[in-house]
């Protein structure tokens, strides 16, 4: 038997270790999909240490999808109304080349943005920082990470003084009180789940605690579900810190050694009566007590979230007050404690330790940091004031200034923002005013192809070799186990041959990308995330190895990194290496619900989907398991609006309308409706929910609140609305988990 290839799924942030077979296998039958291609197989990889063998649907399915509409050739068009033309790779760099040339010379740097995603490889963020913030001078690189993760990230940064999650996955066996706000992990993160789960089940005095506005699947396992309103997160935080400030559940030695603040923060927490807390919540006073009574009496507290407290126009404020209960309490740094951000795609991670979001450079430094800036222009051979003082722009704000024709070059790479940006119609606009826009991706067609005029094919997951880095700071190599098809190219190679072509042959020497990793670990040196002593032979022979990893390593990093966990000193990055609480109240939602738009609606995955289907819609049984979109009501809402399951609305918000069938679950708090987020235009008619959510973005991070907009639901009778086939529906929310739970 041939010998399988080790990866790392290319989805969530989890980051599962896969084995992957090739087709063709002595003895046995060629597998072929309902196209005739050949399929490889994948199966978890019990030796991985995050994952430990199991693997969810994606993961196991993945595979199934490297053949699917694949972009294979380079392609162009003059204006967005003419089809797309074949052309050679050399026409296609040359009219990148040509392009940038003269935007830099009408525009200046600033004309040319660029908008990359955590799918990306280690390799491919650090070559596009070196290009873009280096040899172009303009910070204008953005990540699909600052729809994802940019609130956690500055969450870390001015609580501990450096990003980084400081627990690991061995916490979720080690602690006694997990406390879950703003993640359907079963859903989301259904291996970090399984074995949170495990130890929940295994030990009778473990509390599990899931603030979700929706009875998930998450929800469904807890001890306690606080169903809160949307946007009431910080209330709730403050309301558990007033009790147990009040109860005197603190760890005075740790606050007053390793902390700053915190007399701010007790002046804002006796604002938080429980009677208030509970009014603003829609909680009872008795389970914000219980809460907190779990919270005190823990000896090791792991709270885990994501995407509903980081998609939130006070996100930072969110993730802030989150982090302020562990410092108040001690819980940080030592097993079964702390604060963790569950990353939500592969290697966003990995994008964030090289740069990849505008105002951040290589190694965890920041853009607006002189010392920083000089620092990284020495190691790239570049002049004193090459690298711009200013952060560049967020994706959002590269919108603005589409329509203020202020870009003359937009380059998108593995996302797809005319489905995942708020604000869609908008967006959508917005794209179409480009003069030239470049799409580097590895399929097609996609949404955001509709509006570019190059195409460029990328080779993807399996087809180059790199690096990836998942939420609990383990490095994973991903080697190639197959040729890209057609004339695709690693994402890294196209970036260096452009900044060769441009004149910089010195900084883009490269030949491997093991060569790209081994500079990119070099520029860590000395930093948080300090990786110097990591290669991909390394990897290879050793298997993933999680951060820090400094080369040569002293007896206190190697502490460090055998404990697996960040701070466990109780010293952070910092000047003074205290960290830092944050007294914030609560402004609520950006968009609160009123007469006109009475609903809150809030969006979110599927388990078997991930983002906006490039990949998974061209798999077969994940497009069994969801089929369809559908928006989720209470009964009484439903009700009051005399519509019944099944049947079709129309939702409106103040930027746009979608139309989807009604399933109607107790799931959901009244007044709130859901809708998951992965069908665009090629998936379904109308049923883009980003048309409906708007992009005000929290000040700190500049996430937007993707999580929450004000709409109203109107009835569609026929001939307006088709009757949907009962099976295009779940019976409940959780019906497509119990059919395809994760395996090992």
């Amino acid at each position: 038997m041939t010998d399988p290839a080790k990866t790392l799924c290319p989805y969530c942030g989890v980051g599962c270790g896969l084995e992957v077979l090739p087709p063709a296998q002595p003895n046995k039958p060629t597998i072929r999909d309902a196209q005739g291609n050949p399929l490889w197989q994948t199966r978890g990889d019990r030796a991985h240490p995050s994952s430990q063998g199991m693997v969810c649907v994606k993961g196991a399915t993945v595979a199934e999808s490297l053949d699917r509409d694949r972009l294979k050739y380079p392609m162009m068009r003059a204006s967005l109304d003419e089809p797309f033309q074949r052309v050679s790779w050399e026409v296609a760099l040359d009219a990148i080349v040509n392009r940038i040339q003269t935007v830099r010379q009408e525009m200046g740097p600033d004309g040319i943005c660029v908008y990359g995603s955590g799918q990306f490889q280690t390799e491919d963020y650090y070559v596009a920082q070196k290009l873009v913030k280096g040899c172009l001078g303009t910070n204008n690189f953005d990540a699909n990470s600052r729809l994802c993760m940019s609130s956690a990230v500055a969450g870390y940064i001015q609580s501990f003084g450096s990003d980084g999650p400081p627990c690991c996955y061995a916490d979720l066996e080690a602690t006694d009180c997990a406390f879950l706000i703003g993640t359907n992990a079963a859903e989301c993160h259904p291996i970090v789940f399984n074995r949170l789960r495990k130890h929940h089940k295994r030990h009778g005095h473990v509390k599990l605690i899931v603030v979700d506005p929706r009875r998930t699947d998450t929800a469904k396992a807890a001890d306690l579900h606080l169903a809160i309103r949307p946007g009431s997160d910080i209330t709730l935080l403050n309301g558990i810190g007033h009790l147990l400030l009040r109860w005197g559940s603190l760890d005075p030695e740790f606050i007053d050694g390793c902390t700053q603040g915190f007399a701010a923060y007790t002046e804002v927490l006796r604002h938080y009566e429980p009677t208030i807390v509970a009014d603003r919540c829609g909680i009872t006073v008795a389970d914000l007590e219980t809460a907190a009574r779990a919270w005190a009496e823990a000896k090791a507290v792991l709270s885990l979230w994501s995407m509903g407290l980081n998609q939130s126009s006070e996100g930072t404020a969110k993730v802030r007050s989150l982090i302020n209960l562990h410092l108040m309490t001690g819980n940080i740094g030592r097993p079964g404690a702390g604060p963790f951000s569950l990353t939500g795609q592969p290697n966003a991670m990995g994008g964030r330790e090289a740069g990849g979001l505008s105002h951040i450079l290589p190694g965890y430094r920041l853009v607006k940091n002189a010392d920083h800036r000089h620092q990284v222009e020495q190691f790239w051979g570049l002049p004193a004031g090459q690298i711009s003082a200013t952060p560049g722009l967020a994706v959002g704000e590269m919108m603005l200034a589409l329509e203020h024709q202020q870009v003359g070059l937009l380059w998108i790479a593995a996302t797809n923002p005319a489905v995942s940006l708020p604000d869609l119609n908008r967006t959508k606009a917005a794209l179409r005013q480009s003069p030239f826009t470049v799409y580097q991706d590895a399929y097609y067609p996609t949404e955001t192809a509709e509006f570019a005029h190059l195409l460029l094919p990328a080779a993807q997951w399996g087809e180059k070799t790199g690096t990836m880095t998942n939420s609990e700071r383990v490095v994973t190599l991903c080697p190639a186990f197959r040729s890209p098809p057609g004339e695709a190219r690693p994402d890294w190679e196209i970036f260096a041959e452009v900044g060769r072509r441009l004149g910089f042959a010195h900084q883009f020497e490269f030949v491997t990308s093991a060569e790209v990793y081994r500079e990119f670990a070099q520029i860590t040196r000395g930093q948080p995330c300090d990786i110097t002593g990591l290669s991909h032979d390394r990897l290879r022979a050793l298997g993933p190895i999680q951060w820090p990893c400094p080369d040569p390593e002293t007896t206190a990093t190697a502490a460090t990194r055998h404990d697996k966990r960040l701070y466990t000193r109780g010293m952070f990055n910092t000047a003074d290496r205290r960290a830092r609480f944050a007294a914030f109240h609560s402004n609520g939602l950006a968009e609160p619900p009123d007469d006109q738009f009475p609903f809150v609606l809030t969006t979110g995955r599927l388990y078997g989907h991930w983002h906006t289907q490039t990949r998974t819609g061209r798999i077969e049984k994940i497009q069994k398991m969801h089929p369809a979109p559908f928006l989720e009501i209470n009964p009484r809402d439903a009700q009051q609006l005399q519509v019944q399951g099944g049947e079709w609305v129309e939702v409106r918000s103040p930027r746009g309308t979608v139309r989807l069938p009604l399933l109607v679950t107790q799931n959901i708090r009244r007044g709130t409706l859901f809708v998951p987020m992965h069908w665009g235009s090629l998936w379904a008619d109308n049923a883009e929910c980003n048309a409906l959510t708007h992009p005000v973005a929290c000040p700190t991070s500049g996430q937007p609140e993707l999580k929450a907009c004000a709409v109203q639901v109107v009835p569609l009778k026929p001939p307006e609305a088709a009757t949907v086939a009962a099976e295009a529906l779940p019976e409940t929310t959780e019906s497509s988990i119990l059919s395809a739970a994760p395996t090992s």
